[in-house]
């Protein structure tokens, strides 16, 4: 068939789900609709679930099997799917993002993941379990994922990295006093890297802050851009140049409307300090 939809397997749960429903139908010489009459739904939904369009649920799963005779090969994949600790279009984010030449970084109330202690990023996590948003398992799995992201930035040569932090960033405290004193000196020295920028987005811009979402941009050794967004229950990866050029715009604005780096690292060393 031509102009087919080919998803990458290795780039989330909801994307494997889809390449092998695709796969297993194919495999079989049915086409979509006849899938969909043995599953009890239309060929349209069943494009939909092979492409990404749509995520399978449960019970899609157990039609699957049941279609194909496969035991609980599919439902054991939603399962694997409705488990993981990732949003959606995070894993594929990061499969590029260690090999990206530039990193742009924008977040709200805490500090970004790269720029993390182990105390603080616990800390996070630990959270998210107390409050069941998350199993133990999964904040074990968020923590590996950040500890190899953060290996990946000694790659030789670094990428060079820009992260504009909120105010409430620096001054939300998160871990106690001994774990926020010790972000903010991670804060520091990374300020201190010839590979890095950092700047803080002050209260004060108020309707002037473009953003509403924590936001990353990267710029791949090709020059090709990726954004990704995301809110609490979703992310959005995106590489079409005419979503991704306007965030950068938007991103360029929001550097020369934050301060400076020099002011930014005097705001968090006095924070640092305490208060006079």
């Amino acid at each position: 068939m031509v102009n087919r939809k080919e998803l990458d397997p290795e780039s989330s749960p909801k994307a494997a789900f889809g390449k092998r429903l695709r796969q297993a139908r194919d495999e079989r010489g049915w086409t979509q609709d006849a899938l969909g009459v043995r599953m009890g739904c239309t060929g349209t939904h069943i494009s939909a679930v092979e492409t990404g369009r749509r995520s399978p649920t449960g019970r899609f799963a157990l039609s699957a099997d049941r279609a194909f005779g496969t035991g609980d090969k599919f439902q054991r994949m939603v399962n694997a799917l409705h488990n993981t600790a990732l949003l959606e279009g995070f894993p594929e984010y990061v499969r590029q993002e260690v090999r990206a030449a530039e990193i742009r970084l924008f977040e709200l109330g805490i500090v970004p993941g790269l720029l993390q202690t182990p105390d603080y990023a616990a800390a996070i996590t630990t959270g998210a379990v107390r409050r069941g948003a998350i199993t133990e398992q999964q904040a074990d799995e968020r923590l590996t994922l950040l500890a190899e992201r953060q290996a990946s930035l000694d790659r030789t040569p670094p990428p060079l990295v820009y992260a504009v932090l909120d105010e409430s960033c620096i001054r939300r405290p998160v871990g106690g006093p001994e774990a926020m004193r010790a972000q903010l000196d991670k804060l520091l020295a990374f300020a201190e890297l010839p590979s890095t920028v950092l700047q803080v987005a002050p209260y004060s811009l108020g309707e002037r802050r473009p953003f509403d979402l924590p936001v990353r941009l990267i710029t791949l050794p090709d020059r090709s851009m990726i954004a990704y967004a995301e809110s609490a229950m979703q992310g959005y990866l995106d590489r079409n140049t005419g979503v991704v050029l306007p965030m950068v715009t938007a991103y360029h604005q929001l550097q020369a409307e934050a301060r400076s780096q020099a002011e930014s690292v005097a705001m968090i060393e006095q924070l640092r300090k305490g208060p006079p």
